[in-house]
């Protein structure tokens, strides 16, 4: 893992009266609060997984 990118991702929006699918897809980016920020690699599938809930997260930094 000496070379991967990395995506910083924070949460800006609450899952609640969402669709359990986005719930669930928030939990699978380890995000579970307003503000947190977790960094992740930058894969298709985690590309895939910001992409479905696009409206609840932004991306702060790509290294």
């Amino acid at each position: 893992m000496a070379n991967t990118k990395q995506i910083t991702v924070e949460q800006t929006g609450s899952p609640i009266g969402r669709p359990e699918r986005q719930r669930r897809t928030l939990l699978g980016l380890g995000l579970t609060r307003i503000g947190r920020k977790r960094q992740l690699e930058d894969t298709p599938a985690v590309r895939g997984m910001i992409a479905k809930v696009a409206h609840l997260v932004k991306i702060v930094d790509e290294k």
